[in-house]
């Protein structure tokens, strides 16, 4: 796989750390999860770590700092999702760790960033979003700013821009044989992602207030319309000739309906049609139309459409559950989602004398209370 031989260790946390490192380990790396000791019984709490190794550390011990100073200096990356100045204060800092290890790429997962007014604050995603700027856009007309759950700055303004991140300074070190910092802010990470509005500011697709544009519910061809057996069509005819289409499979024409935006007459026509059919009906007629006219299929059955069937899109892993597998396809050195995902502490002892640690040095780390091993579940080294 692309990330094969790469050494992975990612510090837990919610949400954009393991997302971060659940995909460099679905492309090879190896990817080692440091947890808590005190939490295995989040053990079952599922989150993006799939294909990852666990080690339980008690980082306010001196021999918990100590065994962690020593795993970075054989790893490729380090990914923190603290506060500033946490990871400094456990002297586990940068500096530090890539004094030790001067290829070590430091990947710093915040919400703010490392510096600024903000940087020490509190947030979660739609914090990140309000001071982004983002959040003002979403959302309909007359209602207020909507958040698309926590997907824009948790997932893709935080892992995956910090993986972005990553790969870069991997790819640079190649040549220059140096690790250096990664400072992903999550309130950068979703501004960036969300270039696109400012480039459209002012422009025929974004010159109103929010919910009066083109891609925002301001257009009848441009919307979803709920379905007689309470289900939902995508209408996304944004373009003459996939709105000529959509006409005709509503059996409309463009002399009544012209293709304009913000017309309420062409919008309540489309609800009143769309809510005659189900979403089957709808489907079939649009199956043979070039319309962009698509089903809202719902989360749980999106594995069984047509086209996810076709491609094998989702993977069954081991605690029962769909998922989406890795993305995106590489020809010669494909993703693999491996299946086993690890319980706190699950491979504590092995990881560790792996590392070079001593039969007898793991032994008294556990005495101590520096590490915990879960011993009810089996390893998978």
């Amino acid at each position: 796989m692309a990330l094969k031989g790469i050494k992975v260790i990612e510090l837990a946390g919610l949400a954009p750390t393991p997302f971060c490192g659940m995909m460099l380990a679905d492309f090879g790396a190896e990817v080692i999860r440091i947890d808590r000791i005190g939490q295995h019984l989040l053990g079952q709490f599922k989150r993006s770590d799939r294909g990852k190794y666990s080690i339980a550390l008690d980082l306010k011990k001196p021999d918990g700092v100590n065994i962690l100073n020593s795993l970075t200096t054989q790893a490729d990356v380090l990914i923190e999702p603290y506060r500033p100045g946490v990871m400094e204060k456990l002297g586990l800092g940068p500096k530090i760790l890539m004094d030790a290890n001067p290829r070590l790429i430091y990947a710093r997962l915040t919400g703010y960033g490392t510096d600024g007014p903000f940087a020490h604050k509190a947030g979660h995603d739609i914090n990140y979003l309000a001071v982004s700027g983002i959040l003002s856009q979403l959302g309909r007309k007359d209602d207020i700013p909507y958040p698309p759950v926590n997907l824009l700055a948790d997932f893709a303004g935080g892992g995956l821009m910090c993986m972005t991140g990553i790969l870069l300074a991997l790819y640079e070190r190649m040549a220059s044989g140096k690790g250096q910092v990664v400072d992903c802010s999550m309130t950068e990470g979703a501004s960036a992602v969300g270039t696109f509005l400012w480039n459209l500011h002012n422009s025929a697709f974004r010159c109103n207030e929010r919910g009066e544009n083109v891609l925002d519910g301001g257009a009848h061809f441009y919307e979803v319309y709920l379905t007689n057996d309470g289900k939902y069509m995508a209408v996304g005819a944004l373009e003459p000739k996939f709105y000529r289409n959509l006409l005709k499979g509503l059996g409309l024409s463009i002399e009544d309906h012209p293709q304009s935006l913000n017309c309420q007459k062409s919008k309540e026509k489309f609800k009143e049609l769309f809510v005659s059919k189900s979403q089957d009906e709808w489907t079939k007629i649009f199956d043979g139309l070039d319309a962009c006219v698509t089903a809202v299929v719902d989360l749980t059955d999106a594995h069984e459409h047509v086209q996810s069937k076709a491609r094998s899109s989702f993977v069954l892993v081991d605690n029962g559950n769909i998922e989406p597998g890795p993305a995106p396809r590489l020809q010669r050195t494909p993703g693999l989602a491996q299946s086993s995902t690890p319980t706190v502490g699950q491979h504590t002892n092995e990881i560790l004398q792996r590392y070079g640690f001593t039969n007898e040095q793991v032994k008294q780390f556990e005495e101590h209370g520096a590490i915990f091993q879960n011993y009810d579940t089996e390893s998978k080294l």
